[in-house]
């Protein structure tokens, strides 16, 4: 398989998130919405026509305290979409989100041209090796998610409480290095490697603001970014607004996040994001 690249500094691009599951916070889950491969194609569509340059496929929520699905239920919820996203010939990269490495195989064998591992090769010990057999680019998520520090509240969604970090910057920074060091030992070539910080993944409201304000010292590590603020509960508990409401949030999140450096915004509202990205590009590289 041919890795699929972007031209990473000429501009922002945008990646459209295409949920496979009955149980997304963000209440965009498509399963149990009628027919699942037609009703991912009609959003895949929408959001190429709006101007998404990556589709992620994910089969299992990663929301705080989700229930995790077996192999077999992820992969028999993403391979036909993704056999049918390919067949679609959307001029398009397609992702698969995913931390397991059947899936992920299942996933490349079906279409797909990027991994999207939010355990940063840290769940499946195997999934490092797949993303090397096949070359294809992989993105490493910091992940510090543990259940038993998952706040949960029926308006605002959950949110993690009481993670205790030295130092955040510095932590996160040196988490993501050994995934990278994973990666490149694995056999993973340096260029298919994409860094994401994991805003909302084993961090408090406090922490994600933080880190999100500090992006500049992620993007140092000399790798592309990917950042995924959409709807969080980071956004929702700073403004008291539930997922529904917290487009303006968002907005304002990937705003900063491209001034500080994000080559990739990960998100639901594709089309106002698509907007902004450009417009803040044309701002930023006016000079």
């Amino acid at each position: 398989m041919t890795a699929k690249r972007l031209a990473f500094g000429t501009r922002t691009f945008v990646m459209g998130i295409i949920n496979l599951t009955p149980d997304s916070f963000s209440g965009d889950g498509l399963l149990g919405d009628g027919e699942l491969t037609a009703a991912a194609l009609d959003q895949a569509r929408r959001f190429v026509a709006a101007g998404a340059d990556i589709l992620d496929i994910g089969g299992e929520s990663t929301r705080p305290g989700a229930q995790q699905v077996t192999v077999d239920e992820e992969i028999a919820r993403i391979e036909p979409v993704m056999r049918a996203l390919a067949a679609a010939d959307l001029d398009v990269l397609l992702s698969v989100d995913t931390y397991k490495a059947a899936a992920a195989e299942a996933a490349l064998e079906a279409g797909a041209h990027w991994i999207n591992d939010v355990w940063g090769l840290r769940a499946d010990p195997q999934i490092a090796a797949v993303a090397a057999r096949y070359h294809v680019p992989v993105v490493l998520m910091h992940n510090r998610s543990k259940p038993g520090n998952a706040n949960l509240q029926q308006r605002l969604g959950g949110r993690y409480v009481g993670m205790e970090y030295d130092d955040l910057i510095a932590d996160v920074s040196r988490e993501l290095l050994q995934s990278v060091d994973i990666a490149l030992q694995a056999g993973i070539a340096r260029e298919d490697i994409i860094l994401d910080p994991g805003i909302g993944f084993g961090k408090t409201v406090e922490q994600n603001l933080m880190l999100l304000n500090r992006l500049d010292a992620i993007k140092a590590l000399g790798y592309p970014l990917l950042l995924g603020p959409s709807r969080k509960s980071f956004i929702g508990y700073t403004l008291n607004l539930p997922p529904d409401q917290r487009l303006e949030g968002t907005l304002a999140a990937c705003t900063v996040g491209i001034q500080r450096g994000a080559d990739i915004l990960r998100v639901h509202d594709v089309e106002p994001v698509v907007r902004l990205a450009r417009m803040t590009d044309a701002i930023l590289r006016s000079m």
